[in-house]
């Protein structure tokens, strides 16, 4: 019994540092770069601060706008209050929170309304850099437009092809169905060597079930032919417009 009462406070000691340690994160930090989609910031003349538990981290991201521009920013780990804040002041333009793993790398992407903060959500996509195999691409989709469609908030179809394809913009999609807020996976294609200015595959938009394009002919460029490539693309809605934009944003994330 003696021993018993002995191991009993080492045991409750154990357990309250595992329960302080699961509260604060990992000591490892997570890498996030961050794109600012929310469409009516603009209103403001300049873009967003961005403080992560009160230390600034991004400062001046204008909607579209990506920051770092090539790499990314170690953050704390675990859970994290986001601020946005108009830039160069205290003033807060929205506050959202967003768990983050450590040593993990994140594609962050405020998006919603600034002129109705508890609609701003942080979306966390998990950044996969591993260089595909030679002869291959990635995409993968973030759908980052509150407004949607026409105008209309609802999921989209999207549709990559191979310039000099000649194919037919019918189910099923590349990706269908993608819902605001959400992430796709990774799809692969082979690396096609067929360039027109400079452009080698093409990217349609559609609300989903339909196939009138919304997005109409947005080229990509990925790859070569002796290594592999990944490109992420963020939908976002159109500046002080509520409209899915007619252009993504393009993130060469590897080559």
């Amino acid at each position: 019994m003696s021993r018993l009462l002995k191991a009993l406070p080492l045991a409750l000691a154990l357990a309250a540092l595992n329960i302080f340690t699961a509260s604060c994160g990992s000591s490892t930090p997570a890498q996030v770069r961050f794109v600012n989609a929310i469409q009516d910031t603009a209103q403001y003349g300049t873009g967003l601060d961005f403080e992560f538990n009160g230390t600034k981290d991004f400062t001046d991201v204008e909607f579209q706008g990506v920051q770092p521009a090539s790499g990314y920013t170690k953050v704390p780990s675990g859970f994290n209050s986001v601020e946005g804040l108009e830039t160069g002041t205290t003033t807060e333009v929205f506050r959202s929170d967003v768990s983050l793993n450590g040593g993990a790398q994140y594609t962050l992407v405020a998006t919603g309304f600034a002129t109705n903060s508890v609609e701003v959500v942080i979306i966390p996509a998990a950044d996969k850099n591993a260089v595909p195999a030679n002869g291959n691409v990635e995409f993968r989709v973030i759908n980052a437009s509150p407004s949607g469609p026409n105008g209309i908030p609802g999921a989209v179809d999207v549709y990559i092809f191979p310039i000099g394809s000649n194919s037919p913009i019918a189910p099923p999609a590349t990706i269908p169905n993608l819902a605001y807020r959400s992430t796709s996976s990774y799809i692969t294609f082979p690396y096609n060597p067929n360039f027109e200015q400079g452009f080698n595959y093409t990217m349609f938009v559609t609300a989903t079930g339909t196939t009138t394009p919304i997005l109409i002919t947005q080229t990509l460029s990925a790859g070569n032919s002796s290594e592999g490539a990944i490109r992420t693309l963020v939908l976002t809605d159109e500046k002080n417009v509520d409209q899915l934009n007619p252009l993504a944003i393009v993130l060469n994330d590897v080559n």
